[in-house]
């Protein structure tokens, strides 16, 4: 059997293109991971789900998904105002998937996106699943069991984000908090899916400029328009990010103009 960190890689029976490998260091801060995979192991990823624990200081069970890279400085590994490619129709069936599941099993965990805010610098589409916020919510075995379950069903189902061809609105988001309850609501309720997600604290901290928005649209497959989360906001704001979205020829796009699922 092969190994890769000294641990053990395993394979799928049935889907070959799929492998599992376990890293002993912070997922956040060991770069390029799939330049080490084609190196030790002779694989070529194309995509890559990171299954991780959250921490958060509210300390509340929660099932996240989100997108990685930074909007200013790389605190917790990536680089510098540096985004990754997002997989937001992945997200978006693992949040509704997760919903379910953890419905099923008598769960009391929120189910969220979490908004860009991480590394590792990856090359290639990249996700993060998580199971937070606690050591006591870690060692249970149910949430586990949502996230692998979950897991299971996307790539039994969908295996590369960029192979999804279907009539999702793809968006990315701005405003609001980290858990992004407003884009959250959205992707339950509406045949829509966020890549990048912009927080208000970033907006507020003068780390969003015109690069960062052409990186976080460019970073954003199959990208249809932006999505203010407008009571998160100043109305003032709003209509200067309207202005600048409308003269650049991309659209703000709001929930009365999304498909009901």
């Amino acid at each position: 059997m092969d190994t890769f960190c000294e641990n053990p890689v395993y394979q799928h029976k049935t889907m070959k293109n799929i492998t599992i490998i376990t890293i002993n260091d912070r997922k956040v801060r060991h770069e390029k991971i799939e330049e080490e995979v084609k190196k030790e192991l002779g694989l070529k990823p194309e995509q890559a789900i990171f299954l991780s624990k959250h921490t958060s200081q509210t300390g509340k069970p929660s099932l996240t998904v989100h997108p990685i890279g930074n909007y200013g400085k790389a605190e917790l590994g990536g680089k510098d105002k540096t985004l990754v490619k997002s997989s937001p129709k992945m997200m978006a069936y693992l949040l509704r998937s997760m919903k379910k599941n953890a419905r099923e099993k008598n769960l009391y965990h929120k189910v969220s996106y979490e908004v860009t805010h991480h590394g590792p610098y990856m090359t290639i589409p990249t996700l993060f699943v998580e199971v937070g916020s606690t050591e006591e919510e870690w060692k249970k075995t149910k949430p586990a069991e949502v996230i692998g379950k979950t897991v299971v069903e996307l790539i039994e189902k969908y295996q590369y984000e960029n192979k999804i061809k279907d009539k999702t609105t793809v968006l990315v988001g701005m405003g609001g908090g980290h858990y992004a309850p407003r884009f959250t609501d959205v992707v339950f309720e509406k045949n829509a899916a966020f890549g990048h997600m912009i927080p208000g604290y970033q907006i507020n901290a003068g780390n969003i400029d015109e690069k960062m928005f052409e990186q976080a649209i460019e970073k954003t497959p199959d990208f249809k328009g932006i999505y203010i989360h407008k009571k998160s906001m100043k109305k003032s704001q709003v209509s200067d990010f309207k202005k600048y979205f409308e003269n650049k020829g991309i659209s703000v796009i709001s929930s009365k103009d999304l498909e009901n699922l």
